[in-house]
């Protein structure tokens, strides 16, 4: 692994310039402030970097996949130069028709790449699979298990070959306790924002590279009540839901029928292997593309 540092020119007071790029996640969706944006992980993270002021750029936008990241947030970034940059992304990915790993895989590398050539200290993590957090019956929250899990083994094996500080937010308590959870169940309230940011903020000072305090673990503002709960998830989470699930829902039936044949035959395993396969041939062919031609 390569050694965690910043970009020489990106510094300021001590701390780091930070830019995130993402989804709804890194945006803040679940964390309402007082004049009703959204605040977010991400931050509260830059709040604690430094002692002194942080330069804060927030690119993420809801419902973004990699190809997003790619296209539209990452060259915003590059023209920032931040020495600190996080890239969490992929959920909205495995909830499209379109889902292709090898894709994923292409577009993370060229991402954290572009990044860590620039010097930036790259953030990421893994994700909770969406099935599970939405309570969805096992023959349709498998095939999307699956895909995040393959997603997270991408994650995994690229932020191991750009140096990246990695949290494995795929797992932990914090995914089963409710009260850090949203009403929609896939976005945290501002306490699991702030669970974020702080294990963020823990991972970052082992390596020397936070400084200022740490978040407070502790909500800011009031819980939504259960009847606002309710309401929101009737009108704005019904619709959140209907526009990244519309083009899934068809081919995630016919997954969930696959995965009831094979229940059914037994040969359950071969669905994982198959997944297996297809992350190894992705990253295989990432290797490939980064060998030098043949003289």
């Amino acid at each position: 692994m390569r050694p965690v540092r910043f970009g020489a020119s990106s510094r300021l007071d001590g701390a780091p310039d930070f830019v995130a790029l993402g989804d709804s996640l890194t945006e803040g969706v679940g964390d309402p402030v007082g004049d009703g944006t959204w605040r977010g992980w991400a931050a509260l993270l830059a709040a604690g970097l430094g002692e002194g002021p942080v330069r804060f750029t927030n690119l993420a936008v809801s419902g973004s996949q990699t190809r997003d990241v790619l296209e539209r947030q990452l060259p915003a970034a590059l023209e920032l130069r931040p020495g600190l940059v996080s890239v969490v992304v992929g959920v909205n990915d495995t909830l499209r028709c379109t889902f292709d790993i090898q894709a994923v895989a292409a577009r993370l590398d060229q991402v954290y790449a572009a990044l860590t050539e620039q010097g930036a200290v790259l953030l990421t993590a893994c994700l909770p699979d969406p099935g599970a957090m939405l309570g969805l019956p096992g023959a349709l929250a498998h095939p999307l298990a699956r895909r995040q899990r393959a997603v997270n083994t991408v994650v995994h094996a690229l932020s191991d070959r750009y140096g990246a500080l990695h949290l494995h937010a795929c797992e932990g308590d914090w995914i089963t306790d409710r009260a850090l959870w949203s009403a929609d169940r896939l976005h945290p309230g501002e306490r699991g924002h702030r669970q974020l940011a702080l294990r963020f903020h823990t991972l970052l000072a082992e390596h020397g590279l936070a400084t200022g305090p740490a978040p407070s673990p502790e909500p800011e503002f009031p819980g939504p009540t259960r009847s606002a709960s309710l309401r929101w998830l009737a009108t704005a989470g019904t619709g959140w839901v209907a526009r990244r699930c519309t083009d899934l829902l068809p081919q995630l039936l016919t997954l969930a029928a696959d995965e009831l044949r094979h229940r059914a035959g037994g040969t359950s395993a071969r669905l994982d292997l198959r997944t297996s396969a297809a992350v190894s041939a992705a990253l295989a062919a990432l290797s490939v593309a980064e060998q030098p031609d043949a003289a």
